[in-house]
């Protein structure tokens, strides 16, 4: 393991890794373990009793953060017709057909998410092993398929996150920026711990949330009590 700095380990020794600290303590603690010049981005992981290689398990989702995520996302729409005026109207950073895939296809990704109506997924299709590795292929159950272009390109640009679990049934997701302050951090993170606990899957057995840590770009992990869950989102 990489040895760590003075800062970081200054920082760690404020954790408490005994405890399991209530929301609000942990995101303050958090946010005092903050030391990197820039302003760091909060994330939260849960550790869910799921197992991710049974399809009635898995848990994938979006959820809009009332405070978004404090930076620009650049999104893209494949689209055609007034579907492309609709996309750049809602604030699109660009939007078209067959020139758009062609730009890509030449090394053009200027962008964070990308939209396509189902009209245009054959053609989409057609520069998948470009968008996948990368996490940029529009998808319908994260909702970028649709014809409405207006609203998902204008929940994106408020602060839609999309979660998956991952293998060691951790889900991981940004929470915010440093710079929000305690108050719009646990706004946000009881806003994506609700529709989190409203996924869970019905052949999910025993114990959902089995653990929770916030933690900043540089900081340690502050440690949260499961049970804080029920007063988080009640």
């Amino acid at each position: 393991m990489a040895k760590r700095g003075k800062k970081y380990q200054a920082a760690r020794a404020l954790v408490d890794r005994s405890r399991r600290y209530s929301f609000e303590e942990g995101l303050e603690l958090a946010l005092k373990c903050c030391y990197a010049r820039f302003d760091e981005t909060v994330d939260i992981a849960v550790k869910l009793g799921v197992d991710p290689r049974h399809a009635d398990q898995m848990v994938r989702g979006t959820v809009v953060l009332p405070n978004g995520l404090g930076k620009e996302v650049r999104v893209v729409v494949f689209a055609k017709g007034e579907k492309v005026k609709e996309a750049l109207d809602a604030g699109a950073d660009e939007a078209g057909g067959e020139e758009l895939i062609e730009k890509i296809k030449e090394g053009w990704l200027e962008f964070d998410k990308a939209v396509a109506t189902p009209d245009m997924m054959g053609q989409v299709g057609k520069i998948g092993k470009i968008l996948g590795p990368r996490g940029l292929m529009p998808n319908a159950k994260l909702g970028t398929v649709t014809f409405d272009v207006e609203k998902v390109v204008k929940e994106i640009k408020a602060g839609k996150v999309d979660f998956k679990v991952e293998k060691t049934g951790i889900v991981h997701a940004p929470m915010g920026k440093a710079s929000f302050g305690q108050e719009k951090l646990l706004q946000n993170v009881a806003t994506f711990i609700d529709v989190l606990i409203r996924m869970k899957p019905a052949a999910a057995k025993g114990t959902y949330v089995r653990g929770i840590a916030v933690s900043t770009t540089m900081g340690p992990g502050v440690p949260i009590d499961p049970l804080a869950v029920k007063s988080i989102v009640s």
